[in-house]
């Protein structure tokens, strides 16, 4: 790489004596007597010295021209006799009004120059042009204030014009500029060339130009309309107020024949009038034959000086500062479709490309009835502007704001001091940008009222252009007034969190039915929360999904425009109520678990010993016969297909992420989230990408969450678990092969019962016998699987009785007791002898329970009023005698995560959702929802492991 490697010199570091050699990239020394030229690429002779050869000034020889002869000529190659003097280049001068000549009118050069006076009196009225090498007719206001070229006292000299002394003028002007961000105001050369001359000229000779001229500098110093100041703008106002009786263009009264347009008047409350008084008279679609999807912008460009430089369409990225292709830069003006760009430029490119600023008077384009092409002005919003009273544009009210009309990118003039050919102190940058296009409030066919252009400048303090840099951003949004929107989601939400309160009203009074107490302490008022906080979070998510889809439908699927999406700043309702159902969702979730976490459960086994067996009494040294002790490995096996189903749920969650997912990055339904008209699936790479919605990103995805969850829920109800497997009524039927019945309280006084009593009498039996059985029960042999005769009910929801639960609560005592005196077995035995006497004592009294042995806490059976289903709680209060309820499905499963998918996948959307809002990224939302999942499946299991092991005294090391 050292082999490749080559200095960086650049012309200004080679110095007077050295030029810089294009052909090596290095400053190379000048000749003798010689120094660099002006453009730093040559070398010229010195001072007294003329080129006696050159090769285009890369190879000069030069020579000391004699004493009488001093002077060089304008071309370098000869000795002249300068009458006059010298310049500092060695050049004779001449006088002012005087032209250098050097030679006869054949060419031969003359021993002595001559300097030869233009002839200022009529009729030549001529003076020496700029070079001072020809006599041109002079400035005509000379020739009519003075009748020569002379502009004598007491006549005024002002930016090269000439004007009577006792003439009106405009008042003297200030040439400063201020720039308010860095605090500083300067006089600007510009401004002291050109200011009192244009508006002496634009005042007493109507010149457009001058008018043009005077309009751009009121612009550059962010039209400024303080009533005390003569700067720019208020000597432009002073002429405006005093030309009323000249006349108006086009029928506007802000645009004075003469004068460019720059403000729409300083009426309090006129912004409001021009953006929302009149509709633009044309209607937008984005289907159908006759769609019209481009705004068709056209601006009026002037240079500095005033003059009308073009019509220039914006396609192309006139106003977009930042590089990109033709095809992304055009697609700004497509209607409905959000614009956004952003970069950082270096403060040098922006010297190079905008050393000299164009002024912008912008129109939007459309047809008229007649055929005829007609341009509405568009107004600008200069965020930027100064010296104003009673103004103020910020904020969204508009009766507040001061329109204006023309605007510039970028102010590289205005910042020069004292010299115009030196780069500028300070540069003023449009370095924001923003159109905005709001639709009319209920149209039906694409109405929209007129487009406003918000322009945000940067000064910057010119120090080192190589390193400095400014972010410039240029946007097209589109809005409508969301008022009515929100009114309406504010109503959703009072009406149905209003029913929220009702229903978990309801829920709280069937759990305190169902927990046997009446009082309302603490613990009711924090249940009643835990409620609404899970009903709550369906209102929001309903609430949010029926938005999300209301705007997927309505916007993408419309062919007039009648819709349009809310701006990012309108979604950040919609993003909180995403993030208060994701909350309290989360709480119901997790109080989801704890609840069925607690549950009360026990295995009632109806096996009975058959038979005696002899058996050596331990420290006696005898044997006696003693009943066949029962199998315990069928409630083992019970436990174990308890333990299996405790997450089973009804949909496949990893499918249901992976299908999602599939959807939305290899379909591309995520397109569908796009902020642009299209309803396609696919984008072309070379386009323009529009920014995301973040109400369509949860729209879409949401929508094909529960579309592909509704999907599943119909696979498995319909086919699977009809005809593959179904684990929750294989469960129960598991319960009755191996006469087990399943006891479960939920809450103090409620719970659910499986009746598995086999009705073969035993189950602890060999396989022939076990087929023998099956195959008479397949052939009605025997009698049926139900709790009560000639039935098939062998699920239950239960409401126990108080007595009962205390009955309960003494066994389940000693069940869980590990250490302490006995109060139910002798105080003698040992801790695994007190359970197992205990786990007897449980499964006798509840067998007898449900044999109607205990009349004192007998049952009845009965059906649930059809009230009662849909509210899901008991009217009827078991005083006397618990109750049975037919349960016509598995109601047992609400302890499962079966029981609860709606909440489980309530919860898996908002979560995914909510990953996705703040990553902006489908996959990493779909990997950790999954990963949730199975955290949360794992803690399920887990504890609900040990749950079981130590409400049914089944050993956790055989639950596997």
């Amino acid at each position: 790489a050292r082999g490749f490697s080559v200095p960086l010199q650049r012309p200004a570091d080679c110095g007077a004596d050295r030029y810089f050699d294009s052909s090596r990239l290095v400053c190379a020394p000048c000749g003798a007597h010689q120094r660099q030229s002006t453009g730093g690429s040559s070398c010229v002779c010195e001072p007294g010295y003329r080129m006696v050869s050159s090769n285009d000034g890369f190879s000069v020889t030069c020579e000391k021209c004699p004493e009488n002869m001093s002077g060089v000529t304008q071309d370098g190659w000869n000795c002249i006799t300068c009458p006059k003097g010298l310049t500092s280049n060695g050049n004779c001068k001449c006088s002012n009004n005087e032209i250098l000549v050097e030679r006869s009118i054949d060419g031969i050069l003359l021993n002595e120059a001559l300097c030869i006076h233009c002839n200022g009196s009529e009729p030549s009225f001529s003076a020496s042009d700029a070079s001072g090498s020809r006599c041109v007719r002079c400035e005509k206001t000379f020739i009519q204030v003075s009748k020569s070229c002379d502009c004598n006292s007491p006549n005024i000299l002002t930016g090269g014009l000439c004007f009577l002394a006792h003439e009106g003028l405009p008042p003297k002007g200030v040439a400063t500029v201020r720039f308010a961000q860095l605090g500083i105001t300067l006089t600007s050369a510009w401004f002291l060339k050109n200011l009192q001359s244009s508006a002496s000229a634009c005042w007493l000779y109507s010149n457009l130009t001058a008018c043009q001229a005077l309009g751009n500098m009121c612009v550059m110093n962010m039209n400024s309309l303080s009533s005390s100041s003569t700067d720019a703008c208020g000597l432009f106002q002073y002429i405006f107020v005093s030309t009323a009786r000249v006349g108006i263009v086009h029928s506007i009264p802000y645009w004075r024949h003469n004068l460019p347009w720059l403000y729409y008047g300083d009426q309090p409350g006129l912004a409001s009038q021009v953006l929302e008084k009149n509709h633009f008279p044309t209607t937008f679609s984005f289907k159908g034959t006759d769609k019209d999807v481009k705004l068709k912008f056209i601006a009026a460009s002037f240079d500095a000086a005033g003059n009308f430089l073009k019509w220039q369409s914006l396609e192309g990225g006139i106003l977009q500062l930042c590089p990109d292709t033709q095809t992304k830069l055009n697609a700004a003006y497509a209607f409905g479709t959000t614009y956004q760009q952003s970069c950082k430029i270096s403060v040098s490119k922006i010297l190079l490309d905008f050393a000299n600023p164009v002024f912008y008077d912008l129109f939007l384009e459309y047809n008229g009835g007649n055929g005829q092409q007609h341009l509405w002005a568009v107004p600008v919003l200069n965020l930027n502007l100064q010296y104003n009273e009673k103004f103020v544009n910020e904020g969204s009210n508009m009766n507040n704001w001061l329109l204006t009309r023309r605007f510039f990118l970028v102010d590289a003039l205005s910042g020069k001091e004292n010299d115009l050919g030196k780069p500028p102190r300070v540069i003023r940058i449009a370095s924001k940008i923003a159109i905005s296009v709001r639709l009319v409030s209920h149209t039906q066919r694409g109405t929209i009222y007129p487009p406003l252009i918000t322009v945000t400048y940067t000064d910057v303090l010119v120090q080192n252009p190589e390193t400095q840099s400014v972010m410039v951003s240029f946007s097209v949004s589109y809005e409508m007034n969301q008022s009515e929107a929100q009114i309406q989601t504010d109503i959703a939400l009072g009406v149905l969190g209003g029913l929220a309160v009702l229903w978990s009203l309801l829920k709280t009074a069937g759990w305190k039915r169902r927990t046997g107490s009446s009082i309302i302490d603490l613990q009711t008022v924090f249940k009643f929360l835990l409620f609404y906080a899970g009903d709550l979070a369906n209102v929001f998510f309903i609430i949010t999904v029926g938005t999300g889809i209301y705007w997927l439908v309505f916007f993408k699927a419309q062919q007039f425009v009648s819709v349009l999406l809310p701006l990012p700043s309108q979604e950040e309702d919609f993003v909180t109520y995403i993030a208060c159902a994701f909350s309290l969702k989360a709480l119901q979730v997790l109080h989801l678990l704890v609840s069925q976490l607690t549950i009360d459960i026990f295995f009632i086994d109806w096996e009975r010993p058959k038979g005696k067996v002899l058996k050596a009494v331990e420290g006696e040294g005898v044997i006696k016969s003693a009943a066949a002790p029962v199998s315990i490995w069928r409630t083992y096996f019970i436990a174990n297909e308890w333990n299996e189903i405790q997450t089973v749920r009804k949909i496949n969650p990893l499918f249901q992420v992976l299908a999602v997912l599939f959807f939305l990055e290899v379909v591309g339904f995520s397109n569908l989230a796009l902020m642009d008209a299209s309803s396609s699936l696919t984008r072309s790479s070379e386009g323009y990408v529009a920014p995301w919605s973040r109400i369509l990103r949860f729209g879409v995805s949401a929508a094909l969450w529960v579309a592909i969850a509704i999907l599943q829920v119909i696979f498995f109800a319909v086919f699977y678990e009809r005809f593959v497997e179904d684990k929750i009524s294989q469960f129960v039927d598991l319960c009755c092969v191996s006469n087990i019945s399943v006891f479960l309280l939920s809450h103090n006084c409620f719970g659910y019962y499986i009746h598995g009593r086999s009705v073969h009498g035993h189950a602890d039996t060999n396989m022939e016998e076990m087929n023998m059985n099956l195959k008479r029960e397949a052939e009605n042999m025997c009698s049926q699987r139900g709790l009560l005769p000639n039935t098939d009910g062998q699920t239950f929801q239960i409401s126990i009785s108080r007595k009962m639960r205390l009955h309960y609560d003494w066994i389940h005592e000693t069940l869980t007791r590990k250490r302490g005196p006995a109060r139910l077995l002798d105080s003698s035995a040992n801790t695994f002898e007190q359970s197992t006497r205990a786990y007897n004592t449980m499964n006798k009294f509840l067998s007898s329970f449900i044999d109607h042995v205990h009349k004192e806490m007998d049952y009845i059976v009965k059906d649930k009023l059809p009230l009662e289903r849909i509210l899901g709680m008991e009217f009827m209060e078991p005083i006397e005698k618990s109750i049975f309820y037919n349960d016509e499905g598995h109601s047992f499963s609400d302890v499962l995560y079966y029981g609860n998918e709606t909440t489980l996948l309530i919860f898996d959307i908002l979560f995914f959702s909510v990953v996705d809002l703040a990553s902006q990224s489908f996959v990493l939302a779909a990997i950790l929802t999954y990963l949730q999942q199975e955290i949360f499946r794992f803690i399920r299991n887990t504890l609900g492991q040990k749950n079981l092991a130590s409400k049914t005294l089944v050993d956790e090391r055989f639950l596997i």
